[in-house]
């Protein structure tokens, strides 16, 4: 689980009321949507089957597809870790991009974000897709209603989210619409990977910069078990 902006503000956030108990998350959550934060970003991605509408087309980079550069490769330094995935070129895949403001962004590869909030009601473990929960604008109201159907899955129904799947996806993280001078927080399975200027125990080091996210995913072919 990725998560930025309202999500990933309640979850690390609330942690100031953590002797409340399990009920932080809950009063947390109904202080920031009557104090709700607005984030400039961007996402870029790669629509699984059926979601090729969403969005606008870009290469790669995230550069729109008539400023393509050819040097642009070359100039792109990137950091990768981890299992580096099959021999697919990205850079020949069909990107899409999405624009902020952003409420939330919410990225899952399981249905369950908890065990009573069912943030990706079609996710599958296997599937090959990551599942990409988008908020924009929305009435406060609403966005109360939204949160309280979290628990079944049918917030996803609301016409102010965009659910959609994908095969791999990068984040642009910007600055809060209501005060530039502030960023935000990116965390995953409630731990800080990134913190932008003036945040919650922002004297901390994260993981890593407040920069560009990039994930993608590989379907899993088999489960095997082994004797040591």
């Amino acid at each position: 689980m990725l998560a930025w902006g309202l999500i990933a503000d309640i979850d690390i956030e609330s942690e100031k009321y953590r002797w409340m108990g399990s009920a932080r998350l809950d009063f947390y959550a109904i202080r920031r949507i009557f104090h709700l934060r607005h984030y400039n970003g961007r996402i870029c991605f790669v629509p699984a089957p059926g979601f090729e509408d969403y969005g606008e087309p870009v290469s790669y980079h995230c550069k729109p597809t008539d400023e393509e550069s050819p040097k642009q490769e070359e100039s792109l330094k990137t950091q990768q870790h981890g299992y580096l995935g099959s021999d697919v070129k990205l850079e020949d895949m069909h990107w899409r991009t999405i624009s902020g403001p952003f409420v939330s962004v919410w990225l899952h590869n399981v249905p369950w974000g908890s065990e009573d909030v069912m943030a990706a009601p079609n996710a599958k473990f296997s599937d090959g897709y990551l599942d990409l929960i988008m908020v924009k604008g929305l009435p406060k109201l609403a966005l109360l209603s939204m949160m309280s159907n979290m628990n079944d899955g049918s917030h996803v129904e609301s016409p102010y989210v965009t659910y959609i799947k994908v095969k791999a996806f990068i984040l642009e993280p910007g600055t809060r619409v209501e005060d530039a001078t502030k960023e935000g927080i990116i965390d995953s399975d409630g731990e800080v990977i990134a913190r932008g200027n003036v945040t919650y125990k922002g004297n901390q080091k994260p993981l890593m910069a407040y920069d560009k996210v990039q994930i993608t995913v590989d379907q899993g072919l088999a489960t095997l078990f082994a004797p040591k």
